[in-house]
């Protein structure tokens, strides 16, 4: 069972949300929030899969609790995903330095939500192609950082690939077919080039990888 919070200031979101989500067999809405300070609190308290969160609240902005949410030890198993009407480029960016794991626009096809849901709460990066345009976007207009040598040494060559192919949006199974190898082969090396770099999940490799200047925008 897919546990759910879910942190939007107006009432008939919220109200909608729960309604298709209570439905699914696999997903159960455990708690509500008002607030992102609310948010932050009903995450140590019921310690959701997942965390669907407003970026804009009163109290204390999403993105801000976000931060909250993943810089708490005791929250590691908590997904959490911005849920935005807008999709800006400024939100894309600060968001995913917080730690959000991907987007959902609110007013995306009941299906798509629901597996957004799941895609989370594997552990996997939710970056709709829409959002991952707008992603790369913002790194054509500022000059990467020259990763340094000690952080591209700790990557074997195979992790090195498979960072470059996940920050182009391939998923699991495309990565293993490109590398011929087999698909857990494939998370493995995810798993463990995150677990070198100290990335929480995958969308914070992929940000990673462009920072670095490992990929590049419009490359492959």
């Amino acid at each position: 069972m897919i546990r759910v919070l879910l942190a939007d200031d107006q009432a008939l979101i919220r109200a909608g949300f729960r309604a298709l989500l209570d439905a699914e067999d696999d997903i159960e809405v455990v708690a509500e929030a008002v607030n992102g300070s609310e948010a932050v609190a009903r995450a140590v308290e019921f310690r959701p899969d997942v965390a669907l969160v407003d970026i804009q609240m009163p109290v204390l902005d999403g993105i801000e609790a976000a931060r909250r949410i993943v810089a708490d030890p005791a929250l590691g198993g908590v997904h959490v995903v911005m849920l935005t009407n807008y999709g800006l480029d400024e939100y894309l960016y600060r968001a995913l330095q917080a730690g959000a794991c991907g987007f959902l626009v609110k007013d995306t096809d009941p299906g798509d939500l629901l597996h957004g849901i799941r895609v989370a709460a594997r552990g996997d990066a939710l970056l709709s192609p829409a959002i991952t345009r707008r992603l790369i976007g913002a790194f054509v207009a500022r000059p990467p950082q020259a990763a340094s040598g000690s952080a591209l040494e700790v990557l074997t060559n195979r992790e090195r690939e498979v960072v470059m192919l996940a920050a182009r949006g391939l998923s699991n199974d495309e990565i293993a077919a490109g590398m011929v190898i087999s698909p857990a082969t494939a998370k493995t090396h995810i798993s463990r080039a995150m677990t070198k770099l100290r990335a929480r999940d995958r969308a914070q490799l992929v940000v990673w990888a462009y920072e670095s200047g490992l990929v590049s925008p419009g490359s492959g």
